[in-house]
């Protein structure tokens, strides 16, 4: 399975869902499941960014999917980016 960086900003709908219910965080990561994607991490941070989350997925595909639902909510906006580990990098550059 492929890893993902996924950096994600609330819209207001969003917000105001977290502030009503802060909980959501924890549905939403279930229903990331149904997509095939898990959810190995997850940090709010402060900055551009409200969430940063470490995934895993079989493919792109998978990602895509799970964020265009998510985002068609109107509560959320997600920046994706594949990731590899620092060694995978350098064997692969061999």
């Amino acid at each position: 399975m492929a890893k993902y960086i996924l950096l994600s900003t609330l819209t207001p709908d969003g917000q105001k869902t977290l502030k009503s219910k802060p909980e959501r965080i924890k549905e939403v990561n279930k229903e990331i499941e149904a997509f095939g994607v898990k959810v190995l991490e997850q940090y709010a941070v402060l900055g551009p960014y409200d969430f940063v989350n470490i995934v895993e997925a079989p493919d792109n595909d998978a990602v895509f999917k799970m964020s265009v639902d998510l985002g068609s909510r109107g509560t959320i906006k997600i920046l994706s980016m594949p990731a590899v580990t620092i060694d995978h990098l350098i064997k692969k550059l061999k």
